[in-house]
């Protein structure tokens, strides 16, 4: 289980999602004092850096960066040598959370903005473990990194993608994301201030707030949610029937006490199941009450069907059914006594 947990972590975290990258700037976009930061993607990103501080690290959060902005994160002047980065997508975006990161763990709270020297153990502290990206900085005055995606988007048209990934997640209109503002997505954003008695020349980041705003609020009255109220980290899955016939999804990292929203659009059905593995410093705890078989893989993964797993290279494991959903939301929490006894 080790192994797939250090293979998990290299998936997730170096490589963020399929399309995430964090990228040196330009020398020509290097001019702001300081560490900055610009997002060259279609989603809202909240970001931490970490930066020597005496015989520790310091780290700082939340700079939050819309689409197609830049932000100083760390004011100048800079001190040489290893720096590091870590970036989330705002709760208000589909599709589960999206990460920009690395394999160096440290503390952040997940909870608001922060600047603490990372200790040892994050959970006794009330705080999350998460990888960073080290970043070698080799000047004084002035830094930039860019976060990324596959479609390398200019800062313009990533603030164009932006607005339009935000319509479609606040319900507006479904299209295109490709970062260009044609006559659907003028029309659009024209339906929004109407919808929300906003003046016409509202700017573009007012827009991208009160979007994200409406996003959020429409995301978080359905969806699927799991909860971990144990005191360790809980690696997460789930299954269920979607319209091609039965799938299986993981994995999501829970810390204690935190929760993630696994699936973010109305529930169809009634049948989920989910499966849990908690992990102690004497072994890994499973779901006690758990009878359904379905497959998972070894690192993050979509399997559809849910027989002869080891023949597809996956393995069988059993998960847990539960409630059915309300209005088409579902939160399901995993306490201490949901699990295995303790290995000996």
């Amino acid at each position: 289980m080790a192994l797939e947990r250090l293979f998990l972590r290299l998936v997730v975290l170096a490589v963020a999602t399929a399309t995430a990258l964090l990228l040196p700037a330009p020398a020509q976009a290097q001019a702001e004092s300081g560490w900055q930061l610009c997002n060259r993607t279609s989603y809202i990103i909240e970001a931490a850096v970490g930066h020597a501080e005496g015989a520790g690290i310091q780290v700082e959060g939340w700079t939050k960066l819309a689409p197609g902005t830049c932000e100083v994160a760390l004011p100048g002047p800079l001190v040489p040598g290893t720096h590091y980065l870590y970036g989330r997508g705002s709760d208000a975006h589909q599709g589960g959370g999206r990460e920009w990161g690395g394999r160096y763990e440290l503390c952040v709270d997940p909870t608001g903005g922060f600047a603490l020297e990372s200790p040892p153990d994050c959970a006794s502290m009330g705080l999350e473990a998460q990888g960073f990206r080290p970043v070698k900085i080799d000047r004084a005055d002035s830094w930039t990194n860019n976060f990324t995606e596959i479609e390398n988007w200019s800062l313009d048209n990533a603030r164009n993608a932006g607005l339009q990934r935000l319509l479609d997640e606040a319900g507006i209109v479904s299209g295109t994301i490709d970062g260009h503002i044609g006559s659907r997505t003028r029309a659009a954003i024209n339906d929004f201030l109407k919808l929300k008695g906003l003046p016409a020349d509202t700017s573009d980041a007012d827009l991208i707030d009160y979007l994200e705003q409406a996003a959020d609020e429409r995301s978080r009255a359905v969806g699927f949610t799991l909860c971990n109220r144990t005191k360790q980290r809980v690696w997460s899955a789930i299954a269920r029937r979607s319209t091609d016939g039965w799938e299986s999804r993981g994995w999501w990292r829970i810390e204690a006490g935190g929760c993630a929203r696994v699936i973010d659009r109305p529930l169809r059905g009634s049948e989920h199941f989910v499966y849990a593995e908690l992990e102690e410093p004497g072994g890994i705890r499973t779901l006690s009450r758990a009878s359904e078989a379905f497959c998972v893989g070894r690192s993050k993964f979509a399997i559809s069907g849910r027989d002869k797993c080891e023949e597809g290279s996956y393995r069988t494991a059993l998960f847990a059914r539960t409630p059915a959903p309300t209005e088409r939301k579902l939160v399901y929490e995993f306490f201490e006594r949901d699990f295995t006894q303790a290995p000996q």
